[in-house]
């Protein structure tokens, strides 16, 4: 440990992995550590089941829940979009030849305490019975117009250039409350409507993602690994070492050292490596973070699908509850999973509902979301604070990630991970450098 590393990593969550492997793809020397006796810190995967019991101090499992080890319950499900940020980081690092994804079965969102697929193409649209039929030409015109859009390319615009409101946008469409609603968070998957007054061409790229996303494998777009979320940083601990980099778990962080104000090394006991830069999650540097809110997660593990009101109920699914259609300022995220994607035994499913907390009765405010999955064996309860950094690490070289928020996919973890990554290397991360595509990744079959 007494050797000098371009960079320390501290704790090994899924940001913090993700970062390791760009890291060492870039030729820097690394020394990844955690204080943990597993991987994946707050963002881990709980297995066999008896280590979720024991987490939230229950007794053990009861013995209908089938073999322990066949249980794989991420404290933090999230999906990735199929053409999203993560999986083109993911495939950049290598990463992917370790790992098999499998599509999320549905996407669906919630209007006026019923459950809709969200219109995977034109077909659907047409006949979703979430619009009724002048809205589903006005919701076509839309997706047209979203999808044709070139911000390189005036005649695209149609009179609405990149820098009109969202709602001015909508309104020019004649959308109604509840289109809006499922466009906006179903759709370009915002979490509230600060969107409405910001600039268009964020809304047409998120909704041009999921569309893209959803070209891919048709179902949905969504992908999550098979046995959960805990194989990525077990794949980025492999493909360190090919790399050179050093991983330590159950290692004490004991002090962040610093010479003049700048991060100089990491000590644990009476050993210190020298560093010239340390990146870590908020609980390895409590002093250099602000406390901007908290969330709400309650795993659930079920005996049956999520009934989605259709003679068959999706195996894997993704439900977002819009905040308008339950008075919130934040939306609810409820997703859940099975034994296709092997997290849970045969007949078992294991569901997640989040949300940004607005009150001092968290648990009330997922009520909507555990509606949805009733009747539930067993429920399990966190509420975490969520932490930023009180500065950007350029000048100390303490460069610290963000929690991970309530969203069920990794759009906005994802954009921790590159804006920690300018931080450190100075220059924003390069997607030109990623010429393959997951199909090119000999291991993806599955996925199709």
């Amino acid at each position: 440990m007494d050797e000098e590393y371009d960079v320390i990593l501290l704790g090994t969550g899924l940001k913090e992995c993700v970062l390791a492997g760009l890291l060492g793809v870039a030729g820097k020397k690394i020394l990844h550590m955690d204080r943990n006796k597993y991987y994946g810190g707050e963002s881990a995967s709980m297995t066999p089941l008896e280590d979720l019991y024991t987490k939230f101090n229950l007794p053990p499992p009861p013995a209908d829940t089938g073999r322990g080890r066949d249980w794989n319950v991420d404290l933090i499900p999230k999906f990735l979009m199929a053409n999203g940020l993560l999986v083109k980081l993911l495939i950049h690092t290598g990463v992917t030849r370790y790992l098999e994804f499998k599509c999320i079965e549905g996407s669906y969102v919630y209007k006026g305490q019923k459950i809709y697929k969200v219109p995977a193409d034109e077909k659907e649209a047409l006949s979703s019975s979430l619009m009724g039929l002048f809205e589903k030409r006005r919701f076509r015109n839309l997706i047209v117009w979203v999808n044709d859009y070139d911000e390189n390319d005036p005649k695209t615009y149609k009179d609405i250039s990149p820098n009109t409101r969202t709602i001015d946008a909508f309104k020019k469409y004649d959308l109604s409350q509840d289109t809006i609603d499922f466009t906006g968070h179903a759709l370009a998957l915002h979490s509230d409507d600060d969107y409405l007054e910001k600039p268009v061409l964020e809304s047409v790229k998120r909704i041009k993602l999921y569309s893209e996303s959803l070209a891919r494998y048709g179902k949905s777009p969504y992908l999550y690994p098979l046995y959960g979320l805990g194989e990525l940083p077990q794949g980025f601990a492999r493909l360190s070492a090919i790399y050179g980099g050093t991983y330590m778990l159950d290692k004490s962080v004991d002090e962040i050292v610093y010479e003049n104000g700048v991060v100089v090394g990491v000590r644990s006991g009476d050993q210190t490596a020298r560093c010239k830069a340390v990146i870590c999650d908020p609980s390895y540097a409590q002093d250099k973070v602000k406390k901007v809110g908290r969330v709400i997660r309650a795993i659930c593990l079920l005996r049956h699908p999520v009934n989605v009101g259709s003679n068959t109920s999706p195996g894997s699914i993704q439900i977002i509850i819009p905040q308008k259609q339950v008075q919130r300022h934040n939306d609810i995220y409820v997703c859940c999973m099975g034994q296709t994607n092997m997290v849970t035994p045969k007949e078992w499913y294991v569901a997640l509902v989040s949300t940004t907390v607005e009150t001092d009765n968290p648990e009330n405010e997922i009520k909507p979301g555990l509606a949805l999955l009733e009747p539930i064996y067993q429920k399990f309860v966190t509420v975490n604070d969520l932490y930023e950094p009180i500065d950007d690490g350029t000048t100390s070289k303490l460069f610290i990630t963000s929690s991970y928020d309530a969203t069920t996919h990794f759009e906005s973890t994802c954009l921790d991970i590159l804006d920690v990554y300018r931080r450190y290397m100075g220059e924003p991360f390069d997607f030109s450098k990623v010429t393959r595509g997951l199909e090119a990744e000999e291991n993806q079959d599955e996925a199709h």
